[in-house]
């Protein structure tokens, strides 16, 4: 048995910044509410007329990791792409990045796993890593959002969250195991799974059939929360798979030099941080200028934290997810 370990990250966001203010004149809202409830003060949107797509974008993040991995296209033995907007309904990005990189035919697979996405993606890599079959691994976290939300005062509660973005990690093997990806922990509970959701469309309900017996201002094509349920939801689950991955090494959140969680909003973020008595220098949000990026937000920020020097050889890292399914998970990484 190997492990697994991070050799290179990037991301990628579109230049376009859209602040609160800007919302305000689209939606009865302001920078006061917005903030007070998520934490958000800005976040990217792809502009009209622009070839930023998840697959694009995610691209333009894989070319920094691998850079900094000094890996080519040649070494990637596997592709693992998270998404929960996809360039098509069918087929996956993951096959888009095979020929936009000119890979050979290897394998890809798309991860639908929406906010626990990245750590599903990192999870399955680590597993083809660990067991000998792949050597280098791209995983790709990336969405486009803002084509898909709805910006009137009716879809604000939803629609303030998210932001558009893509981030990516290199996975190589490590022959010391006692570094790399110590563990990963996979969750769900589908009883859930209509408290966070877009129903519409599906194999059962093709857009032309929804427009002819609802109308254009069908509700459904838009994302849907029960935002104070996965709120509680969030901070039991968040604790519940940290504490998991922490007993499962042995370790304990004394232990832990850099906590990451999925990005999705910074009440969240902050009541896990008191539970587990973390300094500030020992989490790294970024939600103020992203917000919410669904599986494209834990690398996001893991390339930010690492670029500004705050994970250093040898430190304890912490990457933790919740969201739509609901689905969460915990990777444990010694750097």
């Amino acid at each position: 048995m190997y492990n697994s370990k991070i050799s290179g990250l990037g991301y990628y966001v579109p230049e376009n910044v859209v602040t609160n203010d800007d919302l305000s004149k689209m939606m009865d809202t302001n920078d006061a509410w917005i903030q007070e409830r998520t934490g958000i003060k800005e976040r990217h949107w792809i502009k009209d007329g622009s070839d930023d797509t998840a697959a694009t974008m995610g691209i333009k993040a894989a070319k920094i990791a691998m850079e900094r991995a000094t890996v080519t296209a040649k070494d990637i033995d596997f592709i693992v792409f998270a998404t929960l907007s996809p360039d098509y309904y069918f087929p996956g990005c993951g096959v888009m990045i095979q020929e936009m990189l000119g890979l050979d035919t290897v394998g890809a697979i798309d991860i639908r796993n929406q906010c626990s996405g990245f750590i599903y993606a990192i999870s399955t890599a680590d597993q083809f890593i660990k067991t000998g079959m792949y050597k280098t691994v791209l995983v790709i976290g990336s969405e486009f959002h803002s084509g898909g939300l709805d910006k009137t005062t009716k879809g604000r509660n939803v629609s303030v969250i998210f932001g558009d973005g893509a981030g990516a990690a290199i996975l190589t093997r490590e022959e010391d195991t006692s570094k790399g990806i110590l563990s990963t922990h996979l969750h769900s509970e589908g009883k859930f799974a209509k408290e966070l959701i877009v129903e519409f469309p599906s194999i059962n309900h093709w857009i032309p059939e929804i427009i002819a017996n609802h109308g254009k201002e069908e509700p459904s094509y838009y994302p849907y929360m029960d935002g104070q349920l996965v709120f509680k939801n969030a901070i039991v689950r968040f604790s519940e798979v940290i504490n998991e991955g922490l007993e499962k090494n042995n370790l304990t959140a004394s232990d832990i030099n850099m906590f990451i969680p999925h990005q999705a909003n910074l009440r969240i973020s902050q009541f896990v941080q008191r539970r587990f008595k973390l300094a500030d220098n020992q989490v790294y949000n970024n939600i103020m200028k992203y917000g919410n990026t669904t599986a494209a937000s834990i690398p996001i920020a893991l390339t930010e934290a690492w670029e500004q020097g705050k994970i250093k050889k040898g430190d304890l890292v912490v990457l933790a997810a919740f969201g739509s399914g609901f689905t969460w998970g915990s990777v444990i990484i010694r750097w």
